[in-house]
């Protein structure tokens, strides 16, 4: 199925794209990446790391998802959503599996760099897709529910570690499993949307490129994208290692902790709709908010299972929103390139936590992963008061962008604040 710029998807074809579309986040963020976190405990003591060398192969996964993401977005607009797509999924695929066989530190860490990676091929071609082929009324939606295939992603994660028990590589090789799966339907759901002003006519697609590069919001969601990745890089490297090493918790109280992290996560596909209700702005910094107080929350009190299985569960629900927030709001101000908007807020969402990973490792060998934790809740809070949106359209983008396709009044703009 090719897509063309003027074409949409009817209601039956759009919720194959969007469940499609959430089960392979699902896999490649809830499963290839953030599982990393749910095995940190088995994998320092299986290899013999400490928290730094742990900090610094979370660091690995996202540094390797920050070059994916730049190569998918400059890749989608020329191959299209479905072939990127698909290669994230075959990343995943071939990621989990190496950790699974991993039989030193070195392909180890091979592996989290690679599962890592299918995450940075992953975001792209799925706005592409929504933004190419689904009717505007439904985009942000469409959006922010397949971005909560994060949250689906972990809680699946969570109930297979249980079964797993210690054979921590048969659960790995169920991730895996469950990759290629997930890939192979995304051969059959996610429409290839090419673009290219002779797409239809025989001519290759180009290379497409932002212009300008950098509009004029384009600074704030930097930051604000940046500091959003290190603030959540405490719980998603050291979550349930924390809930293990200071707070004592068991095997099985942790994992359902980071279970509850996943399920509840799931929640924050309701993003898109506080935005219509409150406003971009003002939804922002609700949900970065209730990040920072969950993550603190943690380190007060590791060693309670309802306190902190809240917390986490209420992290899972703000992370999950406000990534699908930072998704809405980089296609906003790359409305002409949608792509090109999601690929840099989720850039610079992983270069905070490829920053703030080893630098948190090196604080919880130091001192403690409780100070930490309260070191990333303060940035979290910060982020969220002094990096709120104020979206504009970008220059000379208009509704050209998308033929036939009219836009919905960005709930931020002058004109509907007046």
């Amino acid at each position: 199925m090719r897509m063309t710029m003027t074409e949409t998807l009817d209601r039956r074809t759009v919720w194959g794209l969007t469940l499609a579309g959430a089960s392979l986040i699902a896999a490649c963020y809830g499963l290839a990446r953030f599982s990393y976190g749910l095995f940190v405990p088995v994998f320092r003591t299986e290899f013999d790391f400490g928290a730094a060398a742990a900090g610094a192969l979370a660091s690995g996964s996202y540094a390797a998802y920050c070059a994916a993401i730049i190569a998918a977005t400059l890749l989608t607009p020329r191959f299209g959503g479905r072939a990127i797509a698909v290669a994230a999924g075959a990343t995943a695929t071939i990621g989990t599996l190496a950790i699974a066989v991993a039989p030193n530190t070195l392909v180890l860490a091979l592996g989290v760099i690679v599962a890592g990676a299918s995450t940075g091929v992953a975001s792209p071609p799925l706005a592409h897709a929504v933004a190419r082929s689904v009717d505007t009324a439904r985009q942000s939606r469409v959006q922010t529910v397949i971005n909560a295939g994060t949250g689906l992603g972990v809680a699946i994660a969570g109930p297979i570690a249980l079964l797993t028990h210690d054979q921590w590589r048969a659960a790995w090789i169920a991730f895996a499993a469950l990759s290629a799966a997930v890939t192979l339907w995304t051969v059959f759901a996610v429409p290839r949307t090419v673009d290219s002003r002779e797409a239809g006519d025989g001519a290759p697609a180009r290379v497409l490129v932002p212009r300008p590069l950098f509009p004029a919001e384009s600074p704030r969601l930097v930051w604000a994208a940046l500091l959003l990745g290190a603030a959540s890089a405490a719980v998603w490297t050291f979550g349930r290692d924390l809930l293990v090493s200071a707070g004592g918790m068991s095997e099985t109280a942790s994992t359902i902790c980071w279970i509850l992290l996943g399920a509840l996560g799931i929640i924050g596909a309701i993003g898109g709709d506080l935005v219509g209700a409150l406003g971009l702005r003002a939804t922002w910094m609700i949900t970065v908010t209730v990040l920072a107080l969950s993550t603190v929350t943690v380190a007060i009190a590791p060693t309670s299972v309802a306190a902190a299985g809240i917390a986490l569960g209420a992290f899972g629900a703000a992370y999950i929103a406000a990534s699908g927030l930072l998704l809405l709001w980089g296609t906003r101000v790359y409305d002409a390139h949608p792509a090109a908007g999601v690929g840099l807020g989720f850039l610079v969402l992983a270069l905070g936590q490829t920053l703030a990973a080893p630098a948190l490792g090196g604080i919880g060998d130091l001192i403690g992963l409780r100070w930490a934790f309260a070191a990333a809740a303060g940035v979290g809070l910060f982020g969220a008061l002094a990096c709120a949106p104020r979206v504009t359209p970008s220059p000379g983008a208009s509704s050209a962008a998308r033929p036939g396709a009219s836009r919905t009044p960005d709930p931020e703009s002058p004109a509907r604040r007046a």
